[in-house]
This record gives structure tokens, sequence and C-alpha cells, in this order.
């Protein structure tokens, strides 16, 4: 049986924390867990990692309300003024971009899952800065027909 059974899954009582606190740090390392304490405002105890995905999804969408309330240009060149190593992209490509970053900040909104927001922006962001430092895809060359020995 679970120590708080009764209480709402990812939720512990303060005394969990003394008794059990291997088991709600390692919860905790998974996943945000609130800590009600009896006579006081409730505590939630996440990763470092869960804390500053969360204020990097809030910059970003900070980033983004400041796009959406300039209404000179179209959608892309206003990402690219806030973004602006989006300037590296092609102009289509920039649009692609710009709609990728307000899906993934949608998605990530809609689920409370920073990561997803945060992956796609760092994604295009390092696409960016690889075309800018002039690597560009090449076709990958297969071996076919070649066997290698098993060392």
């Amino acid at each position: 049986m679970s120590i708080a059974a009764d209480l709402p899954a990812w939720t512990r009582r303060s005394s969990d924390l003394s008794k059990h606190s291997a088991e709600v740090f390692a919860e905790a390392e998974e996943h945000p867990v609130t800590v009600t304490r009896r006579d006081d405002e409730s505590l939630v105890l996440m990763s470092q990692r869960e804390a500053e995905g969360r204020s990097q999804l809030l910059n970003f969408a900070a980033q983004l309300i400041t796009v959406t309330l300039d209404d000179n240009g179209p959608f892309a060149e206003r990402m690219s003024r806030v973004f602006p190593w989006m300037l590296a992209l092609s102009p289509a490509d920039r649009e692609a971009c710009a709609q990728d970053l307000v899906n993934a900040a949608r998605a990530s909104f809609s689920t409370d899952q920073p990561h997803l927001a945060i992956a796609e922006l760092t994604s295009w962001k390092e696409t960016a800065t690889a075309i800018a430092a002039g690597l560009r895809s090449a076709e990958a060359e297969w071996l076919d027909d070649e066997t290698v020995e098993r060392p």
C-alpha cells in the first residue's frame, strides 16, 4: 500500500519527507510533487531541470506574446525580429519554423510539458546556427553490399 494512498497522485504529506524522503525525492525527480502542510500553504518539490524548463517556457511565452502584439509585417517576419537567428533560414524555413514554434508552444501549454516547446526552439536555433556556419545537407553515401567482420 502506498504511503499516500488517500491523497491524489503526486501529493505527499510533509511528514513523508522525514519518514520516506528517498521515495518522495525519487518521485520529485520524475514529476513535481505537492507537499501538503497541516497549518500552512502547500509546497511543490521538483527537480532543477523541471524548474528551469518551466522558466524557459515562460520566457518563450513572453517572446511569443511580444510577436503577437506587433502588427507590422507577416508573422514569420515578426518572429525573426524577436528571434534574429531565424534570419539564417530561408524564407520558406522561417515560415515553417514560426508555425512549428507556435504549435510546440501550444502543445507544451496544454499538456504541461515544457520540453516540447524548448526542444523545438533548440532544434530550429541549432539548424539556423549550422546554416550560418556554412553547413549544408549532403547526400549520405551508403556502403551497399559491404560486409564488416565482427570485432
